[in-house]
């Protein structure tokens, strides 16, 4: 699909034949994890908000209020004091290369999980300025944020972010993402097991397509996991459906993962068996999403206009 096509949604994709992505080392299947760092950059008043979070916390359909809610920030707040290091301590005794949607606001907050992410040489893709929907932003003020929340990364990090994922976008959220040159991929997409390049804005932009499936979101979701259990097999199915066409047609599986929620006792065992099952297999490539990104782009590079 290119730009000159006058309706604005792709729904055909690559088709009855998708690309061999000729992972390396011929892996049958990219898989990837993502631990979202979003404590402290939520909806608050103390924030400016109009009202308190709402969205994925152990609260059951909590309303929005107009003054401190003191229950939602302890949950948040559960996840960056404590709910992070257990997932650092297991994903680094793994030795797994995670990608971390850092939202600068929360980063700012808590420096040294920053540090350890670095540490760790953990991926830090941009998750922007703040853990709130854009949907309802104006454009001027959602790309002041934007532009914001690049420059505190680079602050924050070092260097440049060359990842990009909103989570909660607006309609303006991919265009303004096309013109920041520096960002690789756009994480704001769940339509494909495959990158792709997404051709109606100023330049090509790949898309490396994120999950709400495999995601420990579905915990706060309904309908959802309540069990560990239920998460770990819902994983191993994801998995060995992919493995298995893998075999003609390599894919590739992303895992979302947040601090606040998997980060429980009763739940990161999922990850740790996950982790044992994936890692008796062969032909697994586990990386972050800027090296899948950097692949597809050496792999396949954008169509000529």
């Amino acid at each position: 699909m290119n730009a000159n096509d006058t309706y604005p949604r792709d729904l055909i994709g690559y088709g009855a034949a998708p690309p061999n992505p000729r992972w390396p080392g011929n892996a049958r299947l990219a898989l990837q994890f993502v631990l979202n760092f979003e404590e402290g950059g939520e909806n608050s008043v103390l924030h400016g908000d109009a009202a308190s979070e709402v969205f994925l916390s152990e609260l059951s359909g909590p309303p929005a209020y107009t003054d401190r809610h003191l229950s939602m920030e302890s949950v948040y707040e559960y996840g960056s004091r404590s709910g992070f290091w257990r997932l650092y301590r297991l994903l680094t005794h793994y030795q797994v290369p995670v990608t971390v949607f850092g939202v600068t606001m929360a980063m700012q907050r808590h420096p040294e999980a920053v540090q350890a992410m670095l540490k760790a040489d953990w991926e830090l893709a941009c998750h922007g300025l703040r853990w709130i929907s854009y949907q309802q932003v104006d454009e001027a003020t959602e790309a002041a944020h934007m532009q914001q929340a690049l420059r505190q990364h680079q602050q924050l990090t070092g260097k440049p972010a060359c990842g990009w994922y909103t989570g909660r976008t607006s309609p303006n959220t991919l265009a303004l993402v096309a013109t920041h040159p520096q960002i690789l991929y756009c994480a704001d997409s769940y339509a494909d097991d495959l990158p792709y390049y997404d051709y109606h804005y100023h330049r090509p932009l790949l898309m490396v397509p994120y999950t709400l499936d495999t995601n420990d979101m579905r915990f706060a979701t309904s309908p959802g996991f309540t069990t560990a259990g239920q998460f770990f097999e819902y994983l191993k199915d994801a998995f060995d459906t992919l493995y298995a066409e893998g075999a003609t047609s390599p894919k590739m599986l992303s895992v979302g993962m947040h601090c606040r929620l998997l980060g429980r006792p009763a739940r990161i065992v999922a990850l740790q068996q996950f982790l044992d099952y994936v890692y008796q297999h062969d032909g697994v490539w586990v990386a972050t999403r800027e090296a899948i990104a950097q692949h597809w782009q050496q792999q396949f590079g954008p169509e000529s206009p």
